[in-house]
Protein backbone atom coordinates (compact mmCIF):
# COMPACT_ATOMS: atom_id res chain seq x y z
CA UNK A 1 0.00 0.00 0.00
CA UNK A 2 2.86 2.54 0.71
CA UNK A 3 4.21 1.74 -3.19
CA UNK A 4 0.75 3.01 -4.21
CA UNK A 5 0.66 5.82 -1.71
CA UNK A 6 3.71 7.18 -2.83
CA UNK A 7 2.88 7.22 -6.60
CA UNK A 8 -0.51 8.52 -5.97
CA UNK A 9 1.65 11.54 -4.46
CA UNK A 10 4.08 11.84 -6.87
CA UNK A 11 1.40 11.62 -9.35
CA UNK A 12 -0.41 14.83 -7.31
CA UNK A 13 2.78 16.71 -7.34
CA UNK A 14 3.38 16.34 -11.15
CA UNK A 15 -0.43 17.75 -11.97
CA UNK A 16 0.04 20.67 -9.91
CA UNK A 17 3.56 21.32 -11.61
CA UNK A 18 2.48 20.61 -14.80
CA UNK A 19 -1.05 22.27 -13.96
CA UNK A 20 0.46 25.29 -12.89
CA UNK A 21 3.11 25.83 -15.34
CA UNK A 22 0.52 25.68 -18.25
CA UNK A 23 -2.16 27.94 -16.76
CA UNK A 24 0.04 30.45 -15.45
CA UNK A 25 2.73 29.78 -18.57
CA UNK A 26 0.53 29.70 -21.57
CA UNK A 27 1.26 33.33 -22.55
CA UNK A 28 4.66 32.32 -23.07
CA UNK A 29 4.59 28.45 -23.99
CA UNK A 30 2.24 28.93 -26.93
CA UNK A 31 4.65 30.34 -28.87
CA UNK A 32 7.41 28.64 -28.05
CA UNK A 33 5.27 25.14 -27.94
CA UNK A 34 3.25 25.94 -30.64
CA UNK A 35 0.12 24.77 -29.23
CA UNK A 36 -3.19 27.85 -28.56
CA UNK A 37 -2.81 29.29 -25.06
CA UNK A 38 -6.44 28.71 -24.80
CA UNK A 39 -5.39 24.49 -24.63
CA UNK A 40 -2.52 25.34 -22.52
CA UNK A 41 -4.47 26.68 -20.04
CA UNK A 42 -7.85 24.60 -20.24
CA UNK A 43 -5.12 21.45 -19.92
CA UNK A 44 -3.69 23.03 -16.90
CA UNK A 45 -6.60 23.77 -15.45
CA UNK A 46 -8.04 20.26 -15.67
CA UNK A 47 -4.79 18.68 -14.00
CA UNK A 48 -5.90 20.53 -11.02
CA UNK A 49 -8.68 19.26 -9.86
CA UNK A 50 -7.37 15.68 -10.71
CA UNK A 51 -4.58 16.56 -8.35
CA UNK A 52 -6.33 16.73 -6.02
CA UNK A 53 -8.49 13.52 -6.37
CA UNK A 54 -4.92 12.26 -6.07
CA UNK A 55 -4.27 13.73 -3.04
CA UNK A 56 -7.75 12.80 -1.22
CA UNK A 57 -6.95 8.74 -2.62
CA UNK A 58 -3.32 8.90 -1.31
CA UNK A 59 -4.38 10.31 1.97
CA UNK A 60 -6.99 7.50 2.60
CA UNK A 61 -6.12 4.72 5.31
CA UNK A 62 -7.18 2.46 2.84
CA UNK A 63 -6.90 3.86 -0.81
CA UNK A 64 -9.78 2.87 -2.80
CA UNK A 65 -9.36 0.47 -5.20
CA UNK A 66 -12.22 1.78 -7.68
CA UNK A 67 -10.51 5.72 -7.21
CA UNK A 68 -6.98 4.58 -8.19
CA UNK A 69 -8.81 2.72 -11.30
CA UNK A 70 -10.96 5.75 -12.27
CA UNK A 71 -7.39 7.17 -11.56
CA UNK A 72 -5.80 5.41 -14.47
CA UNK A 73 -8.51 5.26 -16.90
CA UNK A 74 -8.19 8.96 -17.01
CA UNK A 75 -4.52 8.96 -17.64
CA UNK A 76 -4.85 6.63 -20.18
CA UNK A 77 -7.38 8.88 -21.93
CA UNK A 78 -4.97 11.73 -21.01
CA UNK A 79 -1.94 9.81 -23.09
CA UNK A 80 -4.53 9.03 -25.81
CA UNK A 81 -5.91 12.58 -26.38
CA UNK A 82 -2.16 13.63 -26.22
CA UNK A 83 -0.54 11.32 -28.92
CA UNK A 84 -4.63 12.25 -31.05
CA UNK A 85 -3.35 16.12 -30.54
CA UNK A 86 -0.18 15.34 -32.65
CA UNK A 87 -1.99 13.11 -34.81
CA UNK A 88 -5.01 14.89 -36.06
CA UNK A 89 -3.21 17.69 -38.14
CA UNK A 90 -5.51 20.82 -36.08
CA UNK A 91 -2.33 22.73 -34.48
CA UNK A 92 0.72 22.85 -35.77
CA UNK A 93 3.61 22.43 -32.58
CA UNK A 94 6.93 23.30 -32.83
CA UNK A 95 9.58 20.25 -32.86
CA UNK A 96 9.99 21.60 -28.44
CA UNK A 97 5.97 21.27 -28.83
CA UNK A 98 6.07 17.56 -30.24
CA UNK A 99 8.85 17.18 -27.46
CA UNK A 100 6.63 18.71 -24.30
CA UNK A 101 3.48 16.32 -25.70
CA UNK A 102 5.22 13.48 -26.03
CA UNK A 103 7.30 13.46 -23.11
CA UNK A 104 4.62 14.75 -20.40
CA UNK A 105 2.55 11.90 -22.25
CA UNK A 106 5.40 9.57 -21.31
CA UNK A 107 5.33 10.48 -18.04
CA UNK A 108 1.47 10.38 -17.39
CA UNK A 109 1.93 6.69 -19.15
CA UNK A 110 4.74 5.50 -16.53
CA UNK A 111 2.80 6.85 -13.52
CA UNK A 112 -0.55 4.66 -14.64
CA UNK A 113 1.87 1.58 -15.19
CA UNK A 114 2.87 2.41 -11.61
CA UNK A 115 -0.01 2.95 -9.92
CA UNK A 116 -1.08 -0.63 -11.81
CA UNK A 117 1.43 -2.02 -10.28
CA UNK A 118 0.81 -0.45 -7.05
CA UNK A 119 -3.11 -1.98 -7.26
CA UNK A 120 -1.56 -5.60 -8.02
CA UNK A 121 1.13 -5.05 -4.96
CA UNK A 122 -2.27 -3.79 -2.78
CA UNK A 123 -3.94 -6.38 -3.97
CA UNK A 124 -1.59 -9.37 -3.07
CA UNK A 125 -0.82 -8.04 0.50
CA UNK A 126 -4.76 -7.95 0.87
CA UNK A 127 -5.86 -10.91 3.61
CA UNK A 128 -7.76 -13.38 2.34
Amino acid sequence: MIFLRRILFLDAVTCIAAGLLMLLGAGLLNDLLGLPESLLRYAGLSLLPFAGLLLYLATRQAIPRGGVWLVVALNVLWVLDSILLLLAGGYSPTPLGYGFVLAQAGAVAVLTELEMIGLRRARQAAPA
